[in-house]
């Protein structure tokens, strides 16, 4: 359990303000807890437990004030508990409270037992159980005191029982107190999760064959993963935060917000892991009898697996070698909770605030660990759950569902898969399918909430075939700008629902006093904002942008390529106000000598019209409403290209539900950038440098495509709209 100091606390003011606390006459979450006895250890903990380590107010004046907090109080029993639990760890000599109160552990104890139960939801939200995350294993999007995530499991028989982080049960009895500032959950064991590491863990299950993953863990460790698995959090990040030296941007010119640095730099790994009941199917042998020489000598026989470069000898520390290529295509260098595998928030017909019930196939691309190579994850009404590498025939009017045909156009799942690209290239006749993540407490492996990871149960083998490979060049991959970066999964920066406030987009600013996201080089004289635009009405994908202001110049290291070929490299901008500015692009192999790519990109220039302060020009775009004529609209497509542009996708809207696309704003557009030949394994960077004296001027940046020859230029199915 965790009884160790205290690694991430929440950064706060000196004092809280009680100035405008409520005088009404019900209960605050304080003096509730203090007239029922039951709490009175709990209680005697926060008075003494300051708010974090730079306040000297304690958690009790917080609970006292104005807020919205959820309390999960622990009852004296559960608290007795957890005392017991430590003496038997010889980390306490007697499980009492005196011998706590005397114990030098006191202070890490205490935090451990207080900073753990409580959300601070500030001015926006406190969770009753209806607003519990509705599905098993998800996490509540706003983190605890300690800063960890808290998950809950439902019960199988009794639906009402809850636990949070599956172990710590909600009671049924006293739960949804109402406070005026938040509400209380009693719960009968203290909620203490462990700090151990993805490398504690995974040296754990190598010796447990009762885990549900010895063979996966003995397989990650031998290819020399376990240091970088063992990364919490960019420690020089956090002392130059504490100090004041990260600053925060200023206000935004257009949107009036200061960009606030993120608290932490925080690391994070999601593993996709093949359990060992499929291991001993497929190997026919029990787990703790599986090496990985036999793990090698199967993957030798998989003439899928075959990569350029690829080393078959027994250096698996080698990111060539035939175990650590297939090892690390499991594992993603961001910490992702099921809820944002798939991110669903604004696509056609949708509305997250509403409904659970899918619309339209999603798709995200992740990069992986090692070599670099895409991983899709993948979700939709019909598939019932996500998938990894799903390739279905989606009824996206072109092929057998075009005008000629079934004239279907509704980017639902057609129930056929696409044809395996050839003989030899696929490990199973339905890997087109793809492969499902399956919820841990339904395939009885463990669940898995480690300090700076989360485990994935799938339910086949995963490889990056060769069809896998080619699967992906044929169809178009976007990916959204902030999916790109591993830093805002892992600290939480990505779709921040839950801090939003109408009229609110809490502005995040990367200045250049620390390289905060590695892929990204930013220049002095540069403002880099992320504006997630949550319920705004923005036209964006899942809402979210980069908006950089000021003399700016900025390089990002861009997602690869699944297979060599010729692409578009595609650029995604809500454009046509006079806010936008000018930017020079630049993009190549060598990040310290790109060349320029055509004439600077006007992001003043949308469908119809350029607009500039106190003028606005007919633009040359070529963009036309659609029609009822399939042709026309080609037409229009076509002249566009001709020109650079794109019409936006039908995909998503800016209005959370609607059936009208943002297809159908002429101010948003896809701009072709690059169409070269491209190969995979291969770096390529991607440079906007601002060619405007106005420092206010905004550069704008939504999402990336990468879209093949073989897509794009199709004489028997053309790319669809969506």
């Amino acid at each position: 359990m965790g009884i160790c100091c205290i690694s991430m606390l929440m950064a706060c003011t000196e004092e809280i303000d009680t100035s405008n606390r409520y005088t009404f006459t019900e209960e605050t979450i304080l003096s509730y807890l203090e007239k029922h006895e039951q709490y009175s250890d709990y209680v005697q903990l926060i008075k003494q437990v300051p708010v974090s380590s730079v306040s000297e107010s304690t958690v009790a004046q917080l609970l006292s004030a104005r807020g919205h907090f959820t309390c999960f109080a622990p009852t004296n029993e559960a608290i007795q508990l957890y005392l017991d639990s430590l003496q038997r760890k010889g980390i306490l000599t007697e499980a009492s409270w005196e011998a706590l109160q005397a114990s030098e552990s006191l202070d890490s104890i205490s935090k451990v037992i207080v900073y753990n139960s409580i959300i601070d939801g500030g001015d926006i939200q406190y969770y009753e159980t209806s607003d519990f995350p509705k599905k098993d294993n998800d996490e509540f999007p706003i983190s605890n005191m300690n800063d960890r995530k808290l998950s809950i499991i439902r019960g199988k028989v009794n639906t009402d029982s809850i636990y949070i982080n599956g172990e710590v049960p909600v009671s049924l009895s006293n739960r949804d107190i109402e406070a005026i500032n938040g509400r209380i959950h009693e719960v009968s064991l203290v909620i203490a999760p462990s700090n151990d590491t993805m490398r504690d863990i995974l040296l754990l299950w190598s010796e447990d064959k009762n885990s549900g993953y010895m063979v996966m863990a003995k397989l990650i460790l031998a290819c020399g993963l376990s240091d970088t698995l063992s990364a919490v959090r960019d420690e020089v990040y956090e002392v130059m935060y504490q100090k004041g030296q990260i600053p925060d941007l200023p206000k935004h010119n257009t949107f009036g917000q200061v960009g606030s640095a993120p608290s932490h730099r925080k690391y994070g790994f999601t593993i996709f892991a093949e359990p060992d009941a499929l291991w001993e199917r497929t190997l026919q042998k029990p787990a703790e009898q599986i090496t990985v020489q036999d793990v090698k000598e199967f993957l030798l026989n998989q003439e899928a697996l075959n990569e350029n470069g690829m080393t078959t000898d027994d250096n698996f520390m080698d990111e060539n070698n035939i175990l650590n290529l297939f090892v690390t295509y499991h594992i993603l260098p961001e910490r992702i909770s099921r809820d944002k595998l798939v991110v669903h928030y604004n696509e056609k017909g949708y509305n997250y605030q509403t409904s659970q019930n899918y619309t339209i196939a999603i798709s995200d691309f992740y990069t992986t660990m090692g070599k670099p190579r895409l991983l899709k994850v993948y979700e939709s009404k019909e598939s019932n759950g996500i998938y990894l590498n799903r390739f279905p025939i989606l009824r996206n009017g072109r092929g057998e569902y075009s005008p000629e045909n079934l004239d279907v156009n509704d980017y639902h799942e057609s129930g056929k898969f696409k044809k395996l690209y050839a003989e030899g290239t696929y490990l199973r006749e339905d890997e087109n399918e793809g492969i499902l993540v399956q919820n841990p407490t339904e395939v009885g492996t463990s669940t898995v909430n480690a300090l700076n990871g989360l485990v994935y149960p799938i339910e086949k083998i995963l490889g990056c075939t060769e069809n896998v490979r080619r699967q992906m060049q044929r169809q178009r991959i976007r990916i959204d700008a902030s999916s790109m970066f591993p830093e805002f999964m892992n600290n939480d920066l990505r779709g921040i629902k839950q801090f939003f406030t109408e009229g609110a987009t809490n502005c995040r600013g990367f200045s250049t006093a620390y390289q905060y996201l590695a892929d990204v080089e930013i220049k002095e004289g540069t403002e880099f904002y992320y504006l997630p635009g949550l319920n705004c009405g923005w036209c964006n994908l899942e809402a979210d942008e980069f908006n950089v202001i000021g003399r700016y110049e900025f390089t990002m290291k861009l997602p690869p390529v699944p297979c060599e070929g010729t692409y578009e490299l595609r650029f995604g901008v809500a454009t046509g106000t006079s806010h936008r500015g000018m930017c020079q692009v630049y993009w190549g192999t060598d990040k310290n000598n790109l060349p320029a790519r055509g004439i600077p990109m006007d992001l003043r220039v949308g469908g119809r019209y350029r607009r500039l302060i106190g003028e606005t020009q007919t633009s040359t775009v070529g963009w036309e409403e659609d029609n009822d004529d399939p042709e026309h609209n080609d037409e229009i497509d076509k002249k566009m290209r001709n020109n650079g542009f794109m019409k936006a996708p039908e995909a998503w809207t800016a209005v959370l539900g609607s059936s009208t696309t943002v297809r159908t704003y002429e101010y948003v557009t896809r701009r072709i950038l690059v169409r070269e030949h491209m190969v995979p394994n291969t770096n390529y960077y991607i440079k906007f440098k601002s060619v405007l004296d106005d420092e206010k001027k905004e550069f704008f940046m939504d999402y990336i495509e990468y879209c093949a020859k073989e897509v794009y230029d199709n004489p028997e199915e053309g790319e669809d709209i969506w």
